[in-house]
This record gives structure tokens, sequence and C-alpha cells, in this order.
């Protein structure tokens, strides 16, 4: 009896656990183009993109320079002696005609006085004599020795207050004293210098502008002045001489800028850069710096077009700040690929966030 349901049991299982499979069956293939299509928009790759819009763009030119101040003068000893007295010391700021030193005064001025003692004598001698002259005591001859006398000691005179007032060496320009080449006692020859001078007002900045771009550059035009030593900080400058002849060696042209300085900061030899403003383009096709690729030696692009990616290879042109000219291989309306543009390829399928 058991033998019997046994054999009658088993045909019964089998047919309901194939009815389960078909129904598993079923169920999974009625999910799964949904489930296919989920898998395959998580495996698209993600990307931003920006419409390209014609925008003005400046063609910026950056050069290095460096800083000279606006007057340095070399003042040297107007006459040979005995150094008495110097005044400022170095770093002292001077004003123009100030008394800096005085050399060997002292043997000047008694040779002033003696020439001045001979003037008196021979003004006083010409004029007694030009009164015996009038009375007809003397003749003209004797009149005009005397009066050549005169002549010759004035001139003398001129010639000793010259030397007398060349032991007072004044400054010939404002500015601070950067350099003492002698102390006080010190013997000096004339024409040795005493002490260097430097106007540190306006400062001048002198950049080695190439040939190809000299053309660009005006007098007056203004530009842009940063000091690698003084970080953040920028000054406007006036273009105030071009050359017209080019350095035989370097084959560029110096071009001078001046910037005002009234605190001081920029100081003569520093490291500048100048930014001249050689032209605009209007309506320039522009890309941000970022967005463009490197492939296989090519400069690319990539835009994207119905969700499918387009390769462009690109000519540039100028750049400014974050952003570059594109003048071949981008137009405007293009959808250009600003994220993501590393990890797609020509034809590929993408999602736009």
């Amino acid at each position: 009896m058991k033998r019997r349901f046994f054999h009658t049991a088993m045909p019964v299982l089998v047919l309901l656990w194939a009815a389960s499979g078909l129904g598993c069956n079923r169920s999974e293939s009625s999910t799964t183009p949904e489930k296919n299509g989920k898998e395959e928009q998580k495996r698209l790759i993600q990307v931003s993109v920006q419409t390209v819009e014609p925008s003005p763009i400046r063609d910026i030119l950056v050069l290095p320079a460096q800083t000279e101040a606006w007057q340095d003068v070399r003042v040297a000893a107007d006459t040979g002696g005995r150094v008495d007295w110097i005044g400022p010391r170095e770093g002292h700021q001077v004003k123009k005609d100030q008394l800096l030193a005085r050399i060997d005064v002292a043997a000047h001025k008694a040779a002033l006085d003696r020439a001045e003692a001979a003037f008196k004598l021979a003004e006083e001698l010409y004029e007694r004599r030009q009164k015996l002259h009038e009375r007809k005591i003397i003749n003209q001859e004797d009149l005009d020795r005397s009066l050549t006398e005169r002549i010759l000691a004035q001139g003398n005179l001129r010639q000793a207050r010259i030397e007398y007032e060349r032991g007072f060496t004044q400054a010939p320009i404002s500015g601070f004293v950067n350099y003492l080449y002698v102390d006080q006692g010190e013997f000096v020859d004339k024409g040795k210098p005493l002490l260097d001078l430097v106007d540190v007002e306006k400062i001048k900045i002198n950049v080695d502008m190439p040939e190809l771009d000299v053309r660009f550059i005006q007098s007056g035009q203004a530009a842009k002045v940063t000091v690698d030593a003084l970080p953040g900080s920028e000054w406007t400058g006036t273009v105030d001489f071009v050359s017209f002849k080019a350095d035989p060696g370097t084959k560029t042209f110096q071009v001078r800028v001046v910037i005002p300085n009234a605190d001081h900061r920029v100081r003569p030899g520093m490291i500048a850069r100048v930014a001249f403003l050689r032209r605009v383009i209007p309506e320039a096709v522009t890309a941000p710096l970022f967005a463009i690729v490197e492939k296989s030696g090519e400069r690319m692009v990539f835009v994207e077009n119905d969700g499918i990616i387009q390769a462009r290879a690109v000519s540039l042109g100028v750049i400014e700040g974050d952003r570059i000219q594109v003048t071949e291989g981008l137009n405007p309306g293009d959808r250009l690929v600003i994220a993501g543009q590393t990890f797609v390829e020509e034809g590929m399928k993408v999602q736009v966030q």
C-alpha cells in the first residue's frame, strides 16, 4: 500500500516543480528589460556641458621687467681737499639744494678774502684816478690802466667766490642717501664721488619688448605692474618711452613704464611683471582652459550632440585668465563638454548632468 502511494505521488511532485520553475522564469523575463535599461543608464558617463557664446577677450602680453629709480645721482666733489663736514647719513631723506658736505672751506675762504681786498683796492684806486683825470692831472692811459686792474681784480674775486662755493656740496635732487663714499676728515680729489642719491617718488620699469609686439605699444598707454617681492599689490603705470632702435644683441626694444611710488614700497632693482593690452577681440569664440584635452599630440575639445560625443581638433589663440580663444574647431551654439571630458571618446553615449 505504501509503495503504491509513493509511485503515485512522484509524478505529481515533478509536475509541480516544473510549473514553479516556469513561473519563475516567466517573472524574471518580464523584468529584465527594465533592469537592463537602468544598468545601462548607470554605465553612461556623466558630463557637464556649456553652450558656446561669442564674447570679448583681451589680448594681454605679460613680460618680466626690472625696476629703476626715477633719478639716481652720484654726487661728486666739485673741489679737492679735506672733508670738513658731512650732514646726512645713509638712509636719510634730503631736499633739493640741501647742504650735504663741506670740503676745505677754510682755505677757500682765505683766498676769497684776499680777492675781495684786492678788488676793493683796485676799485678805490680807479675812483681816485678817475677824479684826477677829470681835473686833467693824469692822462687817459693811466686811467685805462687803472680800469684794467679793476676788471682783473673783479674777475679774480668772481673766481675765488666760485671756488669757495664749490666747497659747499648741495643736493642736486630730492631723494634718499643710498651710499656714502667718504667720511668726515678724509681727503677727496676733485671729481671723486661723495655719495649716491636716489629719487624713488616714481619708479621706472624697464621692459625688453619683442619686435613682433612693439607695434602694439605706444607712449601714454596704460599698463598693469606687479612686483614679485610685493605679492597681492598692483600698480597702474603709463608707458613713458618706446625705443626707436632695437638692441643689437637681443633684438628687443626697450619700453619704459612709470608708476607712482609715494609710499616708497617699490625699490630699484626689484623684479616686476608688466601686462600690456595689445588688442581686444570683440566676438571671440572661447573655451575654459580646462576644457582643452591633449591627445596624440593634438589639442581637442568634446562636444555633446543628442547624448553623443563628438571630438574636435582645435586651433587656439590668445589667453585671458582661465579662458582661451578657439580660432578653429568650435562654433557658437556648440554644447562644449566642460566636466568629464577626460573620460569620453568620439561617438560615445553620455548622460548630461
